[in-house]
């Protein structure tokens, strides 16, 4: 089991996030964001958004920190990107 999370760097709503993702599947995401209280709205087509306050949960729990770019290659190449609007797009879980 791996999942990565990048660097709280992306604003929104008056905080900064992070992206939390797995590279082997879904429900391994949704197990582990459950496991340290993520809530379901927090999913967004392929990841999870955590606001900086929480980073510091996923990597004590065993999230692998990596850089951005990185974890969007590591999403795509596993085949569980969904991009906004695109083929493969869906929302919720």
């Amino acid at each position: 089991m791996t999942l990565y999370i990048d660097p709280p760097v992306w604003p929104g709503h008056g905080r900064l996030w992070s992206h939390l993702v797995s590279d082997v599947s879904y429900e391994e995401l949704h197990a582990f964001a459950a496991r340290i209280g993520v809530p379901e709205r927090a999913f967004e087509r392929d990841h999870y958004d955590l606001p900086a306050h929480r980073y510091g949960d996923a990597v004590r729990a065993g999230a692998v920190e990596i850089g951005s770019k990185e974890l969007v290659r590591r999403l795509t190449e596993a085949g569980l990107r969904r991009r906004k609007g695109g083929a493969g797009a869906a929302p919720g879980r």
